[in-house]
């Protein structure tokens, strides 16, 4: 599991397209939030879209890529969060989905 955050819901959007049509990703769900946080020794306080994107430990490297060269921030938050167990069905569906047709 990533997270990201995106500064409106168009740019939201635009990163999952990219990110499901080059099958970094078999899913992102999107939620609007208010994010407070220190930028630059300044407080800020912004609107923003939070992508939760499910994909696989062999597609974070390319998924990562993809974010820092589309991403509109200087400095994009990527977190990456470990999945250490689920419904099996749902596990081979994000590995069927996400796996790389070049391979």
């Amino acid at each position: 599991m990533v997270i990201i955050t995106a500064p409106d819901r168009e740019e939201a959007e635009n990163l999952a397209d990219g990110i499901l049509n080059n099958r970094l990703a078999a899913c992102v769900q999107m939620a609007d939030i208010r994010s407070f946080f220190l930028w630059e020794g300044a407080m800020q306080k912004e609107s923003e879209v939070a992508l939760y994107i499910k994909t696989t430990e062999a597609r974070y490297s390319d998924l990562e890529a993809y974010i820092r060269e589309y991403h509109p921030y200087d400095v994009p938050e990527i977190i990456k969060l470990p999945v250490t167990g689920g419904l099996p069905g749902y596990l081979n569906w994000l590995d069927s989905t996400t796996a790389n047709p070049q391979s």
